[in-house]
């Protein structure tokens, strides 16, 4: 599947000075990127998960490493 991306000059110029860096496509870094920012923010909604339920459940031991 095919999708149109609009890049600023200055991001343009910063993806095309990587993928020459990696030797790698242009097309391959952006695409590499957007993975790596999807699987962070999997990652961060999981953790946000597991605060929102052993936070409460762990109140005394949240706040003694909130206070390390």
């Amino acid at each position: 599947m095919a999708i149109n991306v609009r890049f600023t000059d200055d991001e343009l110029a910063a993806l095309r000075a990587q993928a020459e860096v990696e030797q790698r496509s242009m097309d391959a870094v952006a695409r590499d990127a957007v993975r790596q920012y999807i699987e962070r923010r999997a990652h961060h909604d999981s953790v946000a998960e597991a605060l929102a339920v052993l936070g409460p459940r762990r109140r005394d031991l949240m706040r003694r490493l909130g206070s390390a």
